[in-house]
């Protein structure tokens, strides 16, 4: 059976994917969005559910705000004698890891490993009763990037790390190396990584006979005449203990880190990655053959009917939730949670989730409880510039609004003439089309209402954009309550597989 690029059409950036028996497991970067570091299941590297999250809130100061940007970066994952590692950065608190026995379970609080700013990219290896880890270095915090280095913790990462070695400089032939990952296959530590920057990049592999290197390099996945763009960071997988594949992600701009499935080729030591020729560095492929004849459900199905008894896992917040930010009553109830600012760019009671397709709509009803002016709730395309539509209370009466903003911009302007709406539910419509790579176009339609402005989405801080909802107040009082939230796939093609 054939697959098609990309194998999910959603944000998942700088995945990591590990077999154990006949599963596959994936994490990824949820910066400072929350529950954090999405787990993901599969069976055949192509169909994916989300099953977890390692954290459901990040245990450092000032993440009750909104930290743009922050947060956890690039996890990795690996099992060992039972036991799931996640490695975790956060580049201004360092190097953390949770571990379970269940990934479908509770995670372990996170611990540290290596302290300090600027870490990034961390990946775990175990060796000759030790375990090593290579990490990367970000130029916002350390001051540099372009080198890999090592340090050294015991077999359960249980030991606290406080110095560490240089193991690799890539300014010359590998400038912006990142994202490592560890391998040992044939007497070589070998390092995976990509080079040249998010959007136009290519992916090497490191190897040595030592694990502190030297290490020589070469170029094993390249855009060429692709339209993979990138290709950028990713993981190689044992499928089967004798085929291999490459899991990697592309930069698509407001639709996000989207995430690619490449087949490998092991040729004269080196793992060759998408159509190869000879010993040359392959390109991304548009389709491939399942790496596993298997067939599942799994999907990531964005559509939520609010009917649980707890909120869904595709819904994820900027910033920590407050325990009086919702409730699940016949419904998602939002709360009009106090905000001082007129303006949605740091508002922490986002609730939102990720672009599920090129082309799509959204439908959303929710039954207004508005009780204080000020009162407000409405439907958001969030990203550093961001648009939504919404009702607010004012004096004494519901209104039907259209705002823009942007993140850091202040006030958020009004865009039309607010009309008067006096009917209990209202449903909130948004038509979205994909012109051109990066480029994500859409359209409000609200309160039977069409509003014919077209909006051009906006990437976030290291994400794509992301569509949501939300109540807000000048003070406690009213609430809003989402009866359900769908989202149609309008072009089959670019369906997730």
């Amino acid at each position: 059976m054939k697959y098609t690029n990309p194998v999910i059409q959603a944000d998942y950036s700088d995945p990591d994917v590990i077999r154990v028996g006949d599963d596959f497991f994936m994490v990824a970067s949820s910066f400072n969005h929350v529950p954090g570091v999405p787990v993901l299941h599969s069976k055949n590297l192509v169909q994916w559910r989300l099953v977890n999250y390692v954290f459901d809130e990040i245990p450092f100061a000032g993440y009750d705000k909104v930290k743009h940007g922050n947060g956890a970066w690039a996890p990795s994952i690996r099992y060992r004698d039972g036991r799931y590692y996640c490695l975790i950065p956060f580049p201004d608190e360092g190097i953390f890891v949770s571990e379970t026995d269940d990934p479908f379970g509770e995670w372990s609080p996170l611990r540290p490993l290596l302290t300090g700013s600027g870490y990034e990219d961390p990946c775990p290896i175990w060796d000759n009763g030790r375990c090593y880890v290579v990490f990367a270095f970000a130029k916002s915090r350390a001051g540099f990037n372009s080198e890999l280095a090592v340090f050294e913790t015991d077999e359960l990462l249980q030991r606290r790390a406080y110095s560490y070695k240089k193991v690799f400089d890539g300014h010359a032939v590998c400038p912006k190396i990142e994202g490592p990952k560890f391998l040992k296959r044939g007497g070589y530590y070998y390092i995976t990584a990509p080079c040249g920057g998010v959007t136009s990049g290519w992916q090497v592999a490191l190897r040595s006979r030592d694990i502190y290197g030297p290490y020589e390099s070469k170029v094993i996945l390249a855009q060429g005449d692709s339209d993979v763009n990138g290709p950028h960071q990713g993981a190689l997988v044992d499928v089967d203990g004798a085929n291999w594949a490459f899991v990697h992600f592309q930069d698509m701009g407001a639709y996000g880190r989207v995430v690619h499935l490449q087949p490998v080729r092991w040729v004269a030591g080196w793992p060759l990655c998408g159509v190869t020729d000879g010993e040359i560095a392959g390109e991304p492929v548009t389709e491939g053959e399942y790496p596993v004849d298997c067939v599942t459900d799994f999907t990531l199905d964005p559509d939520d009917g609010f009917d649980g008894e707890s909120l869904s896992l595709k819904w994820q917040t900027p910033a920590n939730k407050g325990l009086d930010w919702y409730s699940m009553r016949r419904g998602l109830r939002l709360n009009c949670i106090p905000y001082e600012s007129n303006s949605l760019g740091d508002m922490p009671n986002l609730f939102m989730q990720k672009i599920p397709y090129l082309n799509f709509t959204v439908k959303t009803k929710c039954r207004l409880d508005l009780i204080n002016d000020g009162d407000e709730t409405g439907f958001v395309m969030f990203g550093k510039s961001y648009a939504y539509i919404c009702v607010v209370r004012k004096n004494g009466r519901n209104y039907l609004e259209i705002r823009k903003g942007s993140v850091g911009g202040g006030a958020d302007e009004t865009l039309c003439q607010s009309q008067p709406y006096d009917e209990p539910y209202v449903t909130f419509q948004l038509s979205a089309r994909y012109e051109e790579r990066n480029k994500l176009t859409y359209r409000f339609t609200f309160g039977g209402s069409a509003f014919t402005h077209k909006f051009y989405a906006s990437r976030g801080a290291w994400t794509g954009a992301k569509m949501g909802i939300y109540a807000r107040s000048e003070t406690f009082g009213g609430s809003a309550t989402f009866k359900f939230f769908r989202v149609t796939c309008t072009d089959g093609k670019y369906k997730n597989n």
